[in-house]
């Protein structure tokens, strides 16, 4: 015998343990969400791909993190330890262990603030400001030729996109108004 619910019994309280039921809707909304994240996170591959191709084109040993803190310092300028450490989202040692490989490589130099003479300043050296701007270029011409193969609909599609996700970006990670080192984020 199939129990039938009561229809005029009030209706029962949720609680915390039991999981809402989602309309329709929001059934759709969720899995576009998700294969929007699933169609970004393989863009993103491609662009981790697109820099690693970059960097083994111009014959260096350089990795991937190197590169980065060699993109915030050409995007920043002279900066503090501490502050690269920020951008790069990286404890200080960690950011101090790659500077100092950097430095070796004569990529990256300390200078004496003049402000302060106590404060330490890291800068790009020309090889590293040169070795950045090859580099980029290299990933310029690769992204081009991608991006050439789509029709121009498609094209326009993605920079409305693109510009849209990035918008997101800020405002979900930095607030309405991006700092130096979420500025410095974009270009890498």
């Amino acid at each position: 015998m199939v129990r039938q619910a009561n229809r005029d019994a009030p209706p029962t309280r949720q609680t915390s343990r039991e999981t809402p039921r989602q309309t329709p809707r929001e059934a759709l909304d969720d899995a576009a969400v998700e294969e929007v994240g699933e169609v970004v996170m393989a863009a993103s591959r491609l662009f981790v791909a697109i820099s690693a191709r970059s960097l083994a084109a111009i014959d260096t040993t350089l990795t991937l993190p190197q590169l980065r803190t060699l993109v915030v310092l050409d995007g920043e300028g002279p900066v503090k330890l501490a502050a690269l450490a920020t951008a790069l989202d990286v404890n200080p040692s960690t950011a101090m262990r790659t500077v100092d490989k950097l430095e070796a490589q004569a990529l990256v130099d300390r200078q004496v603030n003049p402000d302060n003479r106590r404060e330490v300043l890291l800068r790009l050296t020309p090889e590293g400001a040169g070795l950045v701007e090859r580099v980029m270029d290299h990933r310029r011409r690769e992204i081009r030729a991608i991006v050439s193969r789509l029709p121009a609909d498609q094209r326009t599609g993605l920079v409305r996109s693109l510009r849209a996700l990035a918008g997101a970006a800020d405002e979900a990670l930095t607030g309405p108004e991006p700092g130096p080192a979420e500025r410095t984020a974009r270009s890498i």
